[in-house]
């Protein structure tokens, strides 16, 4: 009998343990998932809460029952992996052998590496809403806001979900007009990216929607200190940018028991892994997926999705005996929330850009375009998360490869 032991309980974890049940009985292998609580959050619907349009207890449900019967489920925190013996040390003293390891530990946050960040002014007018504390404490700061200077920072890249700040400055807009403070507020976006998004031709687009509505867009901004009491960000060469209000996006890292495994992580604790196989490029029996995975694509609920289909084909491969197939194409999708009840989609690889058109061929939803479709789809998605996208099914018309089909090319400049 096999032994596939799966380090994490979120998205990808969850997905990939699901595939493997069904792909495996009980009796040809023993799968375990090991997470260090059982809280898990469904972190898309977090971009919402600030703006009272959903709830933290209802973003949550057990890590457990969101995996099929015949999994084993440990609620335990990781010390260590070491690959020369295939063994995982937890922090409890015991340890687990595997014949194929999965990594889907995700990012964290690592609010502590900005100078200030968790100083005076924390979660009193400096927030992130990329925890279910901070959404909540930003809903009540939010709500009492109606003068001076809102300022939303990425500190630095990778994060999860990429476009989610954009969405927040969208929202944010939308918010303070439907309040009728929006002239006495000013809205900056600053990031250390040279433009509003990392692809050209999306950035173009989103920064031209930003412009429209009348939100700052400061770039090459390197935060190196937020000064909570003094309400400024500095960047390392010593430029500045007031607030009166500051949603930061903290530096993110990979999980720190992959930091603490002797050559399985990279420098900032993220799993180097082949792009087109999800197999780790520091011992074969290990693969990555998600977040916890160093590739160059958006750390996103959907890349995971699509990488869950390949990774799932490549472990079954590799027990088998068998060529691993290298066919993710580095596939991902976004809806980026754009207020008024409207959403636009993305959908692009590591070689194509998001291009107008439709999604998934001809006749779908609306490509680089603001559509009330869009923006349904993006609601409907979560329950598409909890009841196809996690239990390991199957979206019908969607598949790990990015479809071509619908697509209009060339893109205008």
């Amino acid at each position: 009998m096999h032994q596939i032991v799966i380090l994490g309980g979120g998205t990808g974890g969850t997905l990939t343990a699901n595939r493997l049940r069904r792909a495996y009985s009980p009796d040809e292998a023993r799968i375990i998932v090991v997470d260090q609580d059982d809280a898990h959050v469904y972190q898309p619907g977090l971009l919402f809460v600030p703006f009272g349009l959903t709830h933290p207890e209802d973003l949550t449900r057990p890590r457990g029952r969101q995996l099929r019967p015949g999994i084993e489920y440990r609620t335990a925190g990781v010390d260590q992996v070491a690959t020369d013996r295939r063994e995982v040390l937890l922090a409890d003293g015991s340890a687990l052998d595997y014949d194929v390891l999965v990594v889907a530990t995700g990012s964290v946050l690592a609010p502590e590496e900005t100078e200030g960040l968790t100083g005076p002014g924390w979660m009193e007018r400096v927030f992130t809403f990329y925890t279910p504390e901070g959404a909540a404490g930003l809903e009540g700061a939010l709500r009492e806001f109606d003068h001076g200077r809102l300022v939303v920072n990425v500190v630095e890249l990778p994060i999860k979900c990429p476009v989610a700040p954009l969405e927040f400055c969208f929202l944010a807009d939308w918010y303070l007009r439907e309040r009728g403070v929006r002239d006495d507020i000013e809205l900056t976006y600053v990031t250390p990216l040279d433009a509003a998004f990392t692809k050209p031709v999306a950035a173009r687009r989103l920064g031209g929607m930003l412009a429209d509505r009348d939100i700052e867009l400061v770039t090459e901004f390197n935060t190196g200190e937020v000064d909570g009491a003094g309400g400024r960000l500095v960047s390392y060469d010593e430029r500045e940018v007031p607030f009166d209000l500051a949603v930061v996006i903290p530096a993110h890292n990979g999980a720190p028991c992959i930091a603490r495994s002797p050559g399985l992580g990279d420098e900032l604790g993220f799993v180097p892994t082949d792009e087109h196989t999800l197999q780790s490029t520091v011992a074969p029996e290990v693969f990555a997926v998600g977040d916890a995975a160093s590739l160059p694509i958006s750390k996103a609920g959907s890349v995971t999705h699509f990488e869950g289909e390949v990774l799932v084909e490549n472990i079954q491969r590799f027990l088998a005996g068998r060529p691993l197939d290298a066919s993710y194409d580095g596939h991902a999708n976004c809806f980026i929330e754009t207020g008024f009840h409207k959403a636009m989609l993305i959908d692009f690889n590591y070689e194509v850009e998001p291009l107008p058109g439709h999604f998934p061929a001809g006749v779908g939803l609306p490509l680089m375009k603001e559509s009330h479709l869009n923006h349904l789809g993006k609601l409907m998605f979560q329950w598409i998360y909890w009841h196809s996208l996690l239990p390991g099914r199957d979206i019908p018309g969607i598949h790990s490869a990015m479809p071509t089909a619908g697509k209009k090319q060339p893109v205008d400049a």
